[in-house]
């Protein structure tokens, strides 16, 4: 963002902020005058003096001295400043007042939760984020988890599929932590661990906890290496009965799309012989603007009923979501309902919990993956055309149904004619706790949760479509239809018991607990093909003629269980003294069924301590210092997420053999089996040690506050898959564990109160990380790897894999060619590694280099809140920085080579001298730094009577992804960038989209 630019905003919202500082009152009153301290007896300047229920105000000056004139003796003059506890004095009969400051302490008094209980933020000494409601990201998101996208630091939350309402967001906390296991973070709703994000509605978070380091994420023992997000719903409140309703609508809009030759441009390039006369199919077609649903509208509907008394609370949010995506038929429609009760009793020792919540959707799944068909189809030809198999005079056309059908592609619009694929989609979740306090300090408790996930796929072919009546089909112009069934279930039981016991100075708190989790997936599915009419669909398998006729594909079969358990013992004693000094110790000792049989328990112990420095005697000199506290933390943890039964044998089909059974006219072919994999009874966990040390922070009375955090971390036993010797092996590879990742980084959160004076706010939050990772080793004296590939990056030309992990080095490298020019006719000329120039027939696999990398080292946001009586507007920026990207959509469709299909307009452009295949190499490596403006919100808050039916009104507008600042040339320098093979900036895009949302919360 331009720096004047940024001077103006501050200019002007500072002038905003003042204009209401200086009102007199004109008749009746008198002048005060006064000074006021910081608890030092220091003077404060700039501390905010209003007189009660009016915008009359002034402001201290530099000696902490006031001056204001007030209506009259019965006024009330309230004192304020940033990180004080405001303070209110009756004027009366006084004219001078000398008022001292006390420092706001809610911020060490903020209540953090860390697994199985909570703590006050002073006591804390392990890395934990917190971000609350007021503070997360407002408008339309597509995941939960992007209410807190650029709010902690470590945490990257990527959609590399945009705003795609069917895709997936990739959550990874300090870097990549394994190869084969689970890299995401352990999402614990409600205190239900592995809690599905599809239950959660935006407006029914409270608040994220995220357990950043080993020593905080421990207590959950195997599913804590990649750090833990514990998620707390909203709950009823003690008081009268109240209603919400909120409500917002979006649209989006496509902010870029690679330049590809228009229909005018084609024929420009035939006219001047570059293509030929033949490919001008006579139409003009922009089949990316085709793509597009400029309709596209997103809405969002939730009710909630709340309520409470000094025994139980309440709360039943109802909530309807329809989510249209900047694709044609991809969309995502889902309602629910979620309820919680809470209620105590014998004389409140009796506790009882319970929260039931279900999400029914309905997922189009046939769109949203057809923007790729822009780089193959020729944009002078039509989407509707005549069936026509001559050649003379007239437009070849294969579509019999009205659709034109390339010959050496597809028409999208002609599928979302003839198909559908829809996914209907029910999760359920339901929890309860009952807990009893024995005697004062002892709590005993038990907790019980089911998960239950459901969904039923259908997806059909008509006899209509292009794919079942070509020339060559093996449908032979019949219809094919499948059905895919998926359950899956949790069932958790937790007991605990909790002892809280203060002895003079000193502080305890004990738990103690059991896990047991059982999860378990089911699938079946069936297709089949033949069915000589539309009018059944999917909804008569047996009128498919292939179970008959064998001329046509074999219709399948298929059906699936799994099952694994987990069981754990956990315990942990939180000690403090004098409220200064804090200790933490925790082991968990677990069991899961996916490991091998000499392997099936381990333990994951934490330790942590921290240092409340700032209320120590010597501290007292230093009134400027309000928190100051010194943290350092170790722990283990572990990684089970694996796919199941690696560590044991399992069967599989195989060939058929016949048995000639007494008085059989012939042969029956019985079904063979036989291992698929070779057994491993020492599997065992992957296990992260991490040691964390850092430093919470609160100055000139929690103006400057924030935290600085240092990690390293190392994961042991990295489960792979190795080749191995056949025999003795039954299968040519083994699961097993044998290497080491290393992270290392850097954290910072600091928030600053810029400004607060009269009506006029302004705050500003800052987080960034640093991260730096190697795959120190792959192999040992008995499993050897030494790289892994991965990153394909396909035809034409099978240019193989963009990215090598090599063992010693950092993790996501880029692998291959480096350029070093054209020949004069504008052939491709690369580097050797014996310091000559050759041609690309001449490079061989020792000539290539490590040329890039992927991930990003640096990330960073900054939000400023600004505030002005009711108005309130929010910036959040947010950038990566020192990564590169693969730009492949300039590596293939940059190239006139690859005329007559259709290319960039550079390709006809700046790459026009180029006359060979496209080649992989640093050539089309490019810087991603970015900074983004990736939301602003502008809210007002209307003041309302005490006749109003309302209790609370607020209308907001929001804008997300709305501006990017990169030398990047590509769509979008935000590519996928968690896993091992980041960087790649994939030509099978969904495309990027500016997100315009506009709402209304209502509180009666």
């Amino acid at each position: 963002m331009d720096k004047n630019f940024k001077r103006f905003i501050l200019v002007f919202f500072l002038a905003l902020g003042m204009t209401s500082l200086h009102t007199l009152y004109a008749q009746g009153g008198k002048t005060v005058t006064g000074t006021v301290t910081d608890p030092g007896g220091m003077p404060l300047p700039g501390v905010t003096v209003q007189e009660k229920g009016t915008t009359n105000g002034v402001a201290t000056d530099f000696d902490g001295n006031f001056s204001i004139d007030v209506a009259s003796n019965n006024a009330v003059l309230v004192f304020s400043y940033v990180g004080m506890t405001n303070v209110e004095q009756a004027v009366g009969s006084q004219n001078s007042f000398t008022i001292t400051m006390e420092s706001n302490e809610e911020s060490l008094e903020e209540v953090v939760l860390i697994g199985y209980g909570s703590q006050e933020r002073k006591a804390v000494s392990t890395a934990v984020t917190k971000v609350d409601t007021d503070d997360f990201n407002q408008g339309q998101v597509s995941s939960p988890v992007e209410l807190i996208q650029g709010k902690v630091a470590g945490l990257q939350i990527t959609r590399a599929g945009g705003n795609n309402p069917n895709g997936g967001t990739a959550i990874q906390l300090r870097g990549v932590t394994s190869i084969t296991g689970s890299t995401s973070p352990l999402i614990v709703i409600d205190g239900i661990p592995g809690g599905n994000l599809d239950l959660l509605q935006q407006n029914d978070i409270e608040s994220f906890d995220v357990l950043k380091d080993g020593a905080a994420a421990a207590i959950y023992g195997t599913r804590g290496t990649n750090g833990v997000i514990l998620i707390t719903t909203k709950k009823g409140k003690k008081g009268k009965s109240t209603f919400n309703y909120s409500s917002f609508v979006s649209r989006d809009y496509v902010n870029s799309k690679p330049d590809f030759l228009s229909a005018d441009q084609f024929r420009a390039a035939i006219a001047d012989g570059i293509i030929s006369a033949n490919n001008d199919l006579g139409a003009s077609t922009d089949i990316f603007e085709e793509l597009v649903n400029r309709s596209n509208l997103t809405q969002y509907h939730n009710f909630v009923a709340s309520g409470g008394n000094e025994n139980g609370n309440y709360r039943a949010s109802l909530y309807y979501k329809d989510s249209e995506g900047i694709a044609l038929e991809n969309g995502r429609e889902e309602f629910g309902v979620r309820a919680s009760f809470n209620q105590k009793g014998l004389d409140d020792k009796l506790t009882f919990a319970s929260s039931v919540v279900v999400n029914v959707n309905d997922a189009n799944l046939l769109g949203g993956n057809q923007f790729g068909i822009v780089t193959d189809w020729n944009p002078t030809a039509p989407i509707y055309a005549p069936f026509n198999t001559s050649e003379e005079g007239v437009l070849f056309n294969q579509g019999r149904y009205g659709f034109y059908q390339p010959e050496n592609g597809y028409n999208p619009f002609s599928e979302y004619a003839n198909r559908f694929n829809q996914r209907k989609q029910i999760t359920f979740s339901g929890d309860v706790k009952l807990g009893y306090e024995i005697i004062p300090g002892l709590v005993a408790s038990v907790f019980g949760s089911y998960q239950r996930n459901s969904w039923n796929d259908r997806f059909y072919r008509s006899t209509q479509d292009y794919q079942q009546y070509n020339t060559g089909s093996p449908y032979f112009g019949t219809g094919y239809a499948y059905k895919g069934n998926h359950i899956d279930y949790t069932q958790t039981v937790e007991p605990t018991i909790n002892f809280t016991k203060d002895f003079g100075d000193h502080g305890f708190e004990l738990l103690g607990g059991y896990s047991y989790q059982y999860s378990t997936t089911e699938e079946y599915s069936m297709d089949n093909s033949g069915f000589t009419t539309d009018g059944f669909e999917d909804w008569n398998f047996g009128a498919g003629n292939a179970i008959t006729d064998t001329d046509l594909p074999r219709p399948n079969l298929s059906s699936f269980k799994e099952d694994n358990t987990l069981i754990a013992y956990f315990s942990r004693l939180s000690y403090n003294y004098l409220d200064r000094y804090f200790l933490q110790a925790s082991v968990r000792h677990e069991g899961s069924s996916r490991f091998g049989a000499n392997n099936k328990w381990a333990s994951f112990p934490a330790i942590s301590g921290g240092w409340l420095i700032s209320d120590e005697n010597f501290m007292e000199g230093a009134a400027w210092v309000n928190n100051l506290k010194l943290r350092a933390g170790y722990g283990i943890t572990g990684n089970q997420g694996i796919p199941n039964y690696q560590s044991i044998v399992t069967l599989g089909t195989g060939g058929k053999y016949p048995v000639f059974l007494d008085g059989a006219d012939g042969a029956t072919y019985y079904q063979t089996y036989g291992p698929v994999k070779n057994p491993n009874p020492d599997l065992k966990w992957e296990t992260k040690k991490e040691f964390n040390i850092g430093v919470d922070f609160g100055f000139w009375f929690n103006k400057l506050s924030g935290s600085i955090d240092y990690y390293t971390r190392r994961t042991e036993d990295l489960l792979l898959s190795y080749d191995v010797p056949q025999p003795p092996f039954v299968q040519g590879s083994i699961y097993t564990n044998v290497g080491n990742i290393t992270n290392n980084g850097l954290e910072l959160a600091l928030s600053y109160r810029v400004f607060e004076e009269g009506d006029f706010k302004w705050n500003v939050d800052f987080v960034g990380s640093y991260q730096n990772n190697e795959l120190t080793t792959l192999s040992n004296q008995i499993f050897s790897v030494s790289e892994l590939y991965g990153g394909n990056i396909g035809n034409p030309g099978n240019l193989g894999d963009a990215i090598r992990n090599t063992e010693g080095g950092p993790i996501g490298n880029f692998y291959g060619k480096r350029f070093a020019g054209f020949t004069v006719d504008g052939k491709w000329l690369f580097h050797k590694a014996d310091g000559t120039i050759g041609r690309a027939s001449d490079m061989t696999e020792e000539d290539k280099a490590i040329i890039g990398n992927g991930l990003p080292k640096y990330y960073a946001s900054l939000t400023n809140t600004f505030r002005y009586k009711n108005f309130d507007l929010t910036i959040l920026l947010r950038g990566k920085f020192k990564y590169d990207i693969l730009n492949t959509v300039d590596l293939f469709y940059g190239n006139p080579s690859l005329l007559p299909g259709n290319v960039l307009t550079s390709a006809l452009g700046q790459y026009n001298n180029i006359t060979e295949a496209p080649q992989y190499s640093d050539y089309y490596l490019e810087n991603g730094d970015f900074v983004k403006l990736d939301n602003l919100t502008l809210g007002y808050n209307f003041n309302l009577g005490e006749n109003s039916p309302f209790s609370a009104l607020r209308l907001f507008g929001s804008a997300r992804n709305l501006a990017t600042f990169t030398g990047y040339t590509g769509r979008d320098p935000e590519v996928q960038d968690t896993g091992l093979y980041p960087g790649i900036d994939d030509r099978n895009f969904y495309p990027r989209t500016v997100t315009v949302t506009a709402g209304v919360n209502v509180n009666f």
